[in-house]
C-alpha cells in the first residue's frame, strides 16, 4: 500500500531523515520502534505530507504521494498524531469530522454519515458518550473517541502515533486490539510504540529506528531477537513462551540473571 524508496528529509537545514526505504503491506500491522528523537513521528507527517521530502520516493497505492490533492488523500489515509488539543465539542460532533473528506462545502452531515458515526461509537463501546464534550473524558476515552473517528473516515490506511501513551493497561489493550481488528479488515496500520511486548503481540512487521535511519526491519521476533536492540536501547529483550503465544520483558544490558 505505501513504499518508501531512499527517503531523506531535513529541517533547518540539517537531515533528520536518512535514505529510509519500507514499505507498509495492506491487511498488516507495522510497528516502527525506536528511542525518543530518533525521527519515528517525523517518518510519519512525511508520509502524510505535513513535513516536505528533500529526496527520494514516497508511493501510495501506486501513485506518487505528490500526485494526491488533500482530499484525495484525507480518503486514503487517516494520521492520529501523538498529542492533540483537546476541542470544546461533543464525541459525536468531533467523530462526525472524520466524514469531512466526503462533504462538499457547507458540510451537511447525512443519514449515512451519522449510522456510521453510530456504528463506530458502538463497536468502540463509547456510545454512551455521544453528548458528553471532549473535555470531561479521561485519557482512554479520549483515544477511543479519536480511534473512531479515524474509522469513520474510512480510509485505507490509519496512522497511529503512540497510541497507548498515559493509558491504563485495559486501555492499552482495547486500543491495541481494534488497531489488529483493522488490519484484519484489509487496513495497513502503522503505529508507533514504545512497549516491545506490544510490538511482539500486535505486529505483523517491525521497523527499528535510530538516529534518522531504518537499523533492521523484519518480524518482531527477528528483531527483538537482534543484538540492534541492546546496541541502541541499552537493554536486553527476554523472550519467553506461555499459552497465549510469546511475551518479552527486558532488563538492563549486562545485568546477571539473580
Amino acid at each position: 500500500m505505501i513504499h518508501v524508496s531512499r527517503l531523506h528529509v531535513s529541517r533547518e537545514n540539517s537531515e533528520v531523515l536518512h535514505n529510509l526505504t519500507a514499505s507498509f503491506p495492506e491487511g498488516k500491522v507495522t510497528v516502527i520502534l525506536g528511542p525518543n528523537g530518533c525521527g519515528k513521528s517525523t517518518f510519519l507527517k512525511t508520509l502524510v505530507r505535513l513535513l516536505p521530502v528533500s529526496s527520494g520516493k514516497i508511493e501510495v497505492a501506486g501513485r506518487p504521494l505528490e500526485e494526491y490533492d488533500q482530499k484525495e488523500l484525507a480518503r486514503l489515509v487517516t494520521y492520529l498524531p501523538q498529542s492533540r488539543s483537546v476541542p470544546d465539542i461533543t464525541v459525536m460532533r468531533l467523530v462526525l469530522h472524520g466524514r469531512f473528506p466526503y462533504l462538499g462545502y457547507p458540510r451537511k452531515y447525512r443519514k449515512e454519515d451519522r449510522d456510521l458515526v453510530k456504528e463506530a461509537l458502538c463497536r468502540l463501546d463509547i456510545e454512551a458518550l455521544s453528548e458528553r464534550k471532549m473535555e470531561s473524558l479521561s485519557g482512554g476515552q479520549r483515544q477511543k473517541v479519536y480511534l473512531a473517528m479515524a474509522m469513520v473516515q474510512q480510509t485505507a490506511v490509519i496512522m497511529l502515533d503512540e497510541p497507548t501513551t498515559f493509558l491504563d493497561i485495559r486501555n492499552q489493550f482495547e486500543i491495541l486490539d481494534h488497531a489488529r481488528m483493522l488490519a484484519g479488515q484489509g487496513k495497513t496500520v502503522i503505529m508507533i510504540l514504545h512497549d516491545f511486548d506490544a510490538a511482539l503481540q500486535y505486529a505483523d512487521q517491525v521497523i527499528l529506528m535510530d538516529a534518522g535511519s531504518i537499523r533492521k526491519t523484519g518480524t518482531a521476533m527477528e528483531v527483538l531477537r537482534s543484538p540492534k536492540i541492546e546496541e541502541i536501547f541499552g537493554v536486553t529483550p527476554v523472550l519467553y513462551e506461555l499459552e497465549d503465544g510469546w511475551h518479552c520483558m527486558v532488563r538492563p544490558a549486562g545485568r546477571m540473571k539473580v
